[in-house]
């Protein structure tokens, strides 16, 4: 953050306050209204925060815009056509692509971090057999600090680096035990031969009584919705990490809140409710009625999985997501799946209409990761854990970067109070 001298005023009951311009290295300028309430008295109101930076990051810059989304500067579509999952997440830690050196040796500490404490396990079994996968992944996650309490002190830069490896590595093994132990078949440990998101594909599919290979299209589609999940600058969730982070939390329960915050539909379930949608329009003859009901302004369905709330042209994403949706689905076939022959006639109906060109409902990243996810044999409820996880870096490198800020303080919004004003409490014979 630039400070380039330059100042707005605001005129207030006949006062006059500089408030200071910062000017990033790319993007809006910002006013600092940091010291507003102490020299006018009032505070400014924004619900969602839609207009107000929380922070300064040099992680992760959007432009909506122009469709773009930079990690460190690089391009999404460069990295996920080019890179793979561990070295982005070098990437994102540390701030520089990896040497060689530098990457073999940060995947080998991933991957020599992969196994969580047997004891562990107890926790699944203490959850019924039907929960969701997000509710045992919340309370795993945060059960990891009564484990590994050698890495919770977040004042310690060393306790940190090593947290930060153990999030990354042991979220696709909590996550795949959470799916396991939901259809009642024995947790996969995780193998060392496998790369990241080959050895998430074989905890989820593998069983003890026979072989199974991962498809290599399979585990570089996996691999790519990883790289285009990690990060999303100041979301709902990663804002939830921040705030949970600032009161000095542990790591694993600030993550621990991040994943319970993307639970939401709003957040973290948007391909769930992508596919639920397909499920409901459930054939593709029905396709043309679905797509006129949604031009329906007064008919409340929408179609999920199309435009999206930041990006207003096209989802850099999404067009980085269909390569990888393409091949899946030409590897595995859709002749048998009703629901990807509906998602595949709807791609291409909603692309050559009108409406939807004009009014910008491109298919979003949540669409193409639904079809591909779909399409591997997951079921929806393991949608979010594996968005949970493909973001755990995100939050990791949000979290240490904030750790690391001497302006850290503990968050603390304001509010515009409408409620009653001072009155006298009236004992309950007089009521």
């Amino acid at each position: 953050m630039t400070d380039t001298k330059k100042t707005a005023q605001l005129s207030l009951n006949g006062e006059t306050y500089e408030l200071p311009i910062f000017s990033p290295t790319t993007g809006p300028d910002v006013l600092d209204i940091r010291k507003l309430y102490g020299q006018a008295g009032v505070f400014t109101y924004d619900p969602g925060f839609t207009s107000t930076a929380s922070c300064d990051s040099t992680i992760t810059y959007i432009d909506g815009g122009k469709g773009e989304l930079l990690h460190r500067g690089y391009p999404i579509d460069q990295l996920a056509s080019k890179s793979h999952h561990l070295e982005v997440c070098y990437l994102m830690l540390y701030g520089e692509l990896p040497t060689a050196a530098q990457l073999e040796d940060f995947e080998t500490r991933v991957t020599r971090h992969t196994m969580v404490h047997e004891q562990m396990h107890n926790f699944f079994r203490g959850f019924r057999r039907d929960a969701h996968p997000m509710a045992t992944l919340v309370g795993v996650v945060g059960a990891m600090s009564a484990f590994y309490h050698d890495s919770t002190d977040i004042n310690d830069p060393w306790q940190r680096e090593v947290a930060a490896i153990r999030l990354i590595a042991k979220l696709p093994t909590i996550a795949a035990m959470a799916y396991k132990y939901s259809i009642g078949q024995p947790f996969v440990y995780p193998r060392n031969d496998l790369d990241y998101a080959a050895n998430f594909l074989h905890m989820c599919f593998s069983v003890p009584a026979e072989e199974y290979h991962v498809d290599p299209i399979l585990a570089r589609a996996m691999d790519r919705i990883f790289i285009l999940h990690a990060d999303h600058e100041q979301n709902a969730s990663t804002s939830t990490v921040r705030l949970a982070s600032s009161s000095g939390a542990n790591p694993f329960a600030c993550i621990a809140a991040g994943i319970a915050c993307l639970w939401g539909p709003a957040h973290g379930g948007a391909n769930q409710a992508c596919l639920e949608m397909l499920k409901e329009i459930g054939s593709v003859d029905r396709i043309p009625e679905f797509i006129e009901r949604a031009k329906d302004k007064n008919d409340p369905f929408r179609l999920m999985g199309f435009g999206h709330r930041v990006y207003k042209n096209t989802d850099p994403r999404a067009k980085v997501l269909k390569q990888s949706a393409d091949e899946v689905l030409e590897l595995l076939g859709v002749e048998n799946n009703p629901l990807l022959q509906v998602a595949k006639e709807l791609e291409r109906t909603a692309l050559n209409d009108e409406y939807f060109i004009e009014k910008k409902l491109f298919p979003n990243v949540d669409f193409y990761s639904g079809i591909i996810l779909e399409a591997m044999g997951f079921p929806t409820s393991m949608f979010t854990p594996i968005f949970a996880l493909s973001r755990t870096v995100g939050w990791i490198s949000q979290w240490k970067e904030m750790i690391a800020d001497p302006q850290n303080k503990i968050g603390r919004p304001r509010q515009l109070y409408l409620g009653e004003t001072e009155r006298n409490y009236v004992d309950i014979e007089s009521r």
